[in-house]
């Protein structure tokens, strides 16, 4: 990869739950910022970011449904997602679960990437699947336009689900990721650009170790100064405890009773809880495989984050 590369289309993402077409009819302004993260990364914690320092408020003036929408999901008709965008008066920051190679590149965008261990994500992944109700899981299943298998409901062992997810494939060009997609392809396909100005990788890791820190970064970013007479409160605001109890409004698809209990979205905000849950093969296999499927750094970064040495966030 040279640095004059940049991203293609190779891929068409579409699923009971994704359609990357439904970017086809997307017009970019110029500082849009496109949150682009696998699944349980710290999605919801970079939009809530996103807010306090768009809106330079502790709290944003809509759900976020309404103010950052998730434009692959086609649970919504892309039309109807499309026409919410271009409404938007505020600088828009949308949400997409697309790898780079399925989703259209823009030079007027700011990207944003959320990483985290593989491991902590499939156990937040597991608790999301567990509190989706079931007759949203067939609603979902119901929405014309399938492609592929319907979405599953939650098999009762947590360890059989996971040989699942590490070893078969979401889409056949991937080798894991089942029933979702690939946690590891899909960093792969951001990790390839991290040469181009436009792109900020930000770790759940980091989050979690110095909130104020990444959220300096972010602003530095985003080309937006901070105003330290309301930094302290705007920080405040993106805490996860924070967050949990503004669920109803934080929370994604809130307003649609897609949850069994919506604060619960928000469920611990913590790693490490795979420890006595995995068996040590279950988690030596991933390790093994992450190496295999990823380059060395991107893979030491997904597991520690802390802008190890190489990481391309910026800025400093």
């Amino acid at each position: 990869m040279t640095r004059s590369e940049r991203p293609t289309i190779k891929h068409v993402y579409q699923n009971y739950i994704l359609d990357s077409t439904n970017w086809d009819g997307f017009q970019a302004r110029d500082g849009d910022i496109v949150i682009a993260t696998s699944y349980k990364t710290g999605t919801t914690w970079m939009q809530g970011i996103c807010a306090a320092l768009v809106f330079q408020a502790p709290e944003p003036p809509a759900a976020q449904d309404d103010l950052s929408p998730w434009l692959d999901a086609r649970f919504a008709p892309a039309e109807e997602t499309l026409a919410l965008l271009e409404g938007l008066t505020h600088r828009r920051y949308i949400k997409t679960h697309l790898p780079l190679d399925g989703l259209p590149f823009s030079d007027r965008i700011k990207y944003i990437f959320v990483g985290r261990d593989g491991l902590d994500v499939f156990m937040s992944l597991w608790h999301h699947w567990n509190n989706m109700r079931p007759e949203s899981i067939d609603q979902i299943n119901a929405t014309p336009g399938r492609v592929g298998d319907p979405f599953p409901l939650p098999p009762v062992d947590r360890r059989t689900a996971f040989d699942a997810w590490l070893d078969t494939g979401g889409f056949p060009w991937e080798q894991d990721g089942y029933p979702f997609w690939s946690h590891l392809a899909h960093a792969q396909s951001w990790w390839d650009y991290r040469h181009l100005e436009n792109i900020l990788f930000v770790h759940f890791n980091d989050l979690l170790a110095d909130l104020d820190g990444e959220m300096r970064r972010v602003s530095a970013y985003l080309d937006i100064p901070v105003n330290e007479a309301l930094w302290p409160m705007l920080v405040q605001s993106a805490t996860f405890k924070a967050m949990k109890a503004n669920a109803e409004k934080m929370a994604p698809a809130s307003t649609l009773g897609l949850w069994k209990d919506t604060p619960s979205f928000f469920y611990k905000g913590t790693n490490r809880r795979w420890e006595g849950v995995l068996t040590d093969a279950q988690i030596v296999r991933y390790r093994r495989l992450a190496v295999e499927r990823l380059e060395p750094q991107l893979a030491r970064w997904l597991q520690y984050g802390r802008r190890v040495a190489g990481d391309p966030g910026r800025p400093s």
